[in-house]
């Protein structure tokens, strides 16, 4: 609210809620003072343009502070800053370890549908040859060497020689590139003839350096005929995460307690991920092999003197043809192994898998004693 009043020409009074202003002189060129700062006004008919006069003016806080006026935060300020920020960092420490989580579920879930191609007939190379243009250039160069520039009966006759030793020699090259092939070509088919044919030390040997960089140490142990004996070693539960990530209700990120029931189920997929993988790799690289013996050991806690001892947990084998049409990606990894074992050793109960009892199984037991638990196979 306010109000103004002209006292005479080209002098007017503007009282106002901020306080009494004046303006002196014409419209074209008047000066405001009083209230606020001084300034200057220019306006033509219906537009006008207004400026301050003088610095910029300091603003002055109107918080009462008990007399002294500071831009330091507060104590209490600082601290809801500081649980803000440890607020954020948890959130963003929960999701990693969800992520985490997720990805290792995941892995447990499809470690069974790992695909191997088979393995060919191997094919030698041949060996790599000269680039013709350059034998060619070479010989000319050197059939030229001495020949007059205006000679050119002689340099035709060169020319002409030097193309003959050229492909004279592209061919004997040719030859040996051949026969050096051929030679390397007889030895592959040797090797690959004891591989299809199930030479023990060709087998053995050829799985060992596939099994090699495998997440669950495996090792073929022997083979008799075309079944092939392994060993896989498997984690432990502890493997298996006891904690999923999940939504509230409200949609925020949790990660619930996971039930002992649903632990043990993802054990199981992981105990029979690991047998199935092993199997289609062995399957793969020794095209010779039609069945396979597994034993999935486990480590047990050391005892007193540091020795540790294997539990068996799964034991069976399985075909090569049960495994034709099988749906990979579709079945879990418990229900493949189950519903392709030929011969199946479990110990399930209430949905937990327990260590298999050696007492009604010698021929496992004794295996298992002949083997050094310090060998480099059976390491985590």
């Amino acid at each position: 609210m306010g109000f103004s009043v002209k006292l005479a020409p080209g002098v007017r009074v503007r009282v106002s809620s901020h306080g009494v202003r004046a303006g002196v002189g014409p419209r074209i060129a008047r000066v405001h003072v009083g209230t606020g700062r001084t300034g200057f006004s220019s306006g033509v008919g219906p537009f006008s343009v207004y400026g301050a006069v003088g610095g910029k003016r300091r603003r002055t806080s109107n918080r009462k502070s008990g007399g002294r006026s500071s831009g330091r935060p507060t104590g209490a300020a600082l601290e809801r800053q500081a649980a803000a920020a440890r607020r954020a960092q948890a959130e963003a420490d929960k999701a990693r370890e969800a992520q985490r989580l997720a990805a290792t579920f995941q892995e447990i879930i499809s470690l069974h549908r790992h695909d191997f191609p088979p393995v060919e007939r191997p094919v030698a190379p041949m060996p790599q040859l000269p680039d013709p243009n350059a034998v060619r250039e070479w010989h000319e160069k050197n059939a030229l060497r001495g020949v007059g520039m205006f000679s050119r009966a002689r340099r035709a006759a060169a020319r002409q020689y030097a193309a003959q030793a050229a492909q004279a020699e592209l061919n004997d090259r040719w030859r040996r590139a051949q026969a050096e092939q051929a030679q390397a070509q007889q030895e592959l088919d040797k090797q690959w003839a004891r591989l299809t044919g199930n030479d023990p030390d060709t087998v053995l040997a050829t799985l060992a350096e596939a099994f090699e960089d495998n997440e669950a140490p495996a090792a073929p142990v022997g083979i008799d005929g075309a079944e092939l004996s392994l060993i896989v070693l498997v984690p432990g539960e502890a493997a298996v995460p006891d904690r999923l990530p999940g939504t509230t209700q409200a949609g925020n990120l949790t990660l619930r307690k996971l039930p002992k029931g649903e632990r043990s189920a993802l054990y199981m997929l992981l105990i029979a991920g690991y047998v199935l993988v092993t199997l289609r790799e062995a399957f793969a690289v020794a095209p010779g092999v039609d069945a396979a013996r597994v034993i999935a050991v486990r480590r047990t806690a050391p005892d007193i003197y540091g020795r540790s001892a294997l539990d068996c947990m799964v034991a069976g084998r399985w075909t090569r043809t049960a495994f034709n049409g099988v749906r990979w990606a579709d079945a879990d990894a418990s229900n493949i192994l189950a519903g392709t074992a030929t011969e199946l050793v479990l110990n399930e109960k209430r949905g937990q898998i327990l260590p298999v009892d050696l007492c009604t199984e010698p021929e496992i037991r004794d295996l298992l004693a002949t083997m050094d638990t310090t060998d480099p196979v059976t390491e985590d």
